[in-house]
């Protein structure tokens, strides 16, 4: 008899295999980006606080954040395989059925780093020249895998949940490029998945902590939130600068209003978003006291 813990470790995997896909065979099909259509919706992309914007405008704003939102994501999942094979340790000579559902979410977060590498390329091949990441994943890996694992932990379960969130609320019923859309659907297939089993050992990595740890990792979590937010100052910059330099806007001041909707739209892409849908919110203070709950809300609510 298996666990109730055991048992959605179980579950897990059962989903795994069932939905199992191919990058070449199930998602890109030999097809290429459509650089007619939009890539990210405007219920991401906030476009619509942009209204001098031309249809022409409107649809290269929406493709250099469908391409960031792209490449941040095999960015930010260099890091979360490297968590996961860590934590993976704590089950190599325990609960063999939650190791084999982490060994999956390894090698599922292996390809998804692959699958955006060649949606970036794919970017390119449409795209004006001139687009740049502005974070290196490895550098930001390494910032990010120096705190604790339970303020890591946090940070993932946060960006799984926003992937669900984004995809069911906004991408799924978007007219966009058919294959941006699809590269989605099925990352939000396997993220449905990991989503679980980042409560499951954020929980448990909850419960070995005492009053004194889970307050420095609250502290601790708060710290990534701003160097998220750092990352994305950056990145929002160097898209602003590279919009602008190839959508031949009419009138000067509008450059303003472009480098703060684009750092807007990403601050509620990656942080506000994913607290906003509550999920996050209520794991969040179902393992800390209020005071701790509303110090990371106080942090949140500045980017606002």
């Amino acid at each position: 008899m298996l666990t109730p813990e055991t048992s959605r470790y179980a579950r897990c995997i059962v989903a795994s295999k069932k939905i199992r896909w191919d990058i070449d065979a199930d998602v890109l099909r030999g097809r290429v980006l459509d650089a007619s259509r939009d890539f990210m919706p405007s219920g991401l992309s906030l476009a619509d606080d942009l209204p001098f914007l031309t249809p022409a405008q409107r649809r290269l704003f929406s493709q250099v954040q469908g391409r960031t939102y792209a490449n941040l994501f095999g960015l930010v999942e260099r890091f979360v395989n490297a968590k996961v094979l860590e934590v993976s340790r704590e089950h190599w000579f325990g609960d063999q059925v939650a190791l084999e559902a982490l060994v999956r979410f390894s090698e599922e977060e292996l390809k998804h780093q692959e699958l955006f590498r060649r949606v970036e390329q794919l970017a390119a091949a449409v795209m004006p020249p001139g687009y740049t990441v502005a974070a290196d994943a490895n550098a930001v890996a390494g910032l990010v895998l120096g705190k604790s694992t339970w303020a890591v932990l946090a940070l993932i379960c946060h960006i799984e949940l926003f992937t669900l969130v984004h995809y069911k609320k906004s991408i799924a019923a978007a007219d966009l490029c058919g294959l941006w859309k699809d590269v989605f659907l099925f990352h939000w297939k396997e993220e449905s998945q990991h989503a679980q089993l980042d409560e499951l050992e954020w929980r448990r990595a909850d419960a070995t902590l005492s009053p004194g740890d889970r307050d420095r990792a609250v502290t601790e979590l708060i710290e990534l939130v701003t160097a998220v937010d750092g990352l994305l100052q950056a990145q929002a910059a160097a898209d602003a600068d590279y919009f602008i330099a190839h959508a031949a806007l009419a009138k000067p001041h509008h450059e303003r209003a472009i480098r703060e909707v684009m750092l807007k739209a990403y601050r509620w892409q990656y942080i506000i978003s994913g607290v906003q849908e509550g999920t996050f919110v209520a794991l969040l203070d179902s393992m800390v006291s209020e005071p701790q709950r509303d110090r990371v809300a106080a942090a949140i609510g500045a980017l606002s």
